[in-house]
């Protein structure tokens, strides 16, 4: 049997999947905040909980945010700050005490997912985005995840918000020390800050389209803005790589109005015919499951 674990920025899920992929365990707890040493005990309880319920030994597949960069071994571009910089494969395995683990971006693993037998299922090319904390994504190609000679495929979330408006540079600081990138703009955190700072109140970001559609004027325009920035953002992707499905997976894929109005609204940004143009927008089939399993599938059946 396989176990995944998913670690996000605010839980850390994990499940264990039989030989025929079906599932046998599922458990979530918060990702602790303190420090690098209570995420890997988190990590540890997780495992020995998964394999105490399974009854079995498993092998284990870890989906994290960032990269182990392939120059220096350490954890680089998580927005889970504390893990830069650290060999988390390296001294998971220590705390384990095995060698069975694998380890791949979390992005990446959500790609895998919903690419093998989810809304990308079928499809040569699938760009796989994470709106959640942070903002990811992950490029699968006939049905095998693109790393890239530095591990950074598909990061797309560090790239610049383009074609930006007057009022939208330079853009605000993103946590990697640049300003203006796309998670700066499109994380779920940004958005919210976004509706705060213009309405004076808090909203989380799934209830803003929500208040808009009941007729709240900030929110309406906040998430028209937001659309549009993920528009450009998602042309970018388009007009490079030109996949066939788009798949949205983090806390915002929640949001149906986004699966309408980000099409309508790229047709200005792609290089190609507004009338003609095949790539698809979709929820994820396995909603937050799908990089808890893309984990468990770095290994094979």
């Amino acid at each position: 049997m396989r176990i995944g674990i998913d670690l996000g920025g605010t839980k850390i899920e994990g499940i264990v999947l039989d030989d025929s992929g079906a599932e046998r365990v599922r458990l979530r707890v918060p990702t602790p905040r303190e420090s690098y040493d209570a995420t890997l005990d988190a990590l540890s309880v997780m495992v020995q909980n998964l394999e105490a319920q399974a009854g079995a030994r498993c092998r284990i597949g870890i989906g994290h945010p960032g990269a182990i960069s392939p120059a220096t071994g350490l954890v680089k571009n998580a927005n889970s700050t504390r893990l830069n910089g650290r060999p988390l494969d390296v001294d998971l395995k220590k705390r384990l005490g095995r060698d069975d683990v694998r380890f791949s971006n979390d992005a990446n693993c959500f790609a895998v997912s919903e690419a093998a037998d989810g809304a990308g299922a079928g499809a040569p090319v699938v760009f796989g985005v994470i709106l959640g904390t942070g903002v990811g994504g992950g490029i699968v190609i006939d049905g095998r995840p693109l790393v890239g000679a530095q591990a950074i495929g598909g990061e797309w979330g560090h790239n610049a918000l383009p074609l930006p408006r007057d009022d939208e540079r330079p853009g605000p600081q993103c946590y990697c020390g640049r300003k203006g990138c796309v998670e700066a703009w499109l994380s779920g955190p940004a958005f919210q800050g976004q509706y705060a700072s213009a309405a004076g109140r808090e909203l989380r970001a799934t209830d803003i389209p929500e208040a808009a559609a009941k007729g709240d004027a900030i929110a309406a325009a906040c998430f028209e803005r937001y659309c549009d920035r993920l528009a450009r953002a998602l042309a970018n992707v388009i007009n490079l790589l030109d996949p066939h499905v788009i798949v949205l997976g983090g806390g915002l894929s929640k949001i149906p109005q986004l699966y309408e109005r980000v099409p309508e609204l790229w047709k200005d940004y792609i290089f190609s015919e507004r009338d003609r143009i095949a790539t698809m927008l979709r929820p994820p089939v396995h909603g937050d499951s799908s990089g808890v399993r893309g984990a468990a599938w770095l290994w094979p059946a």
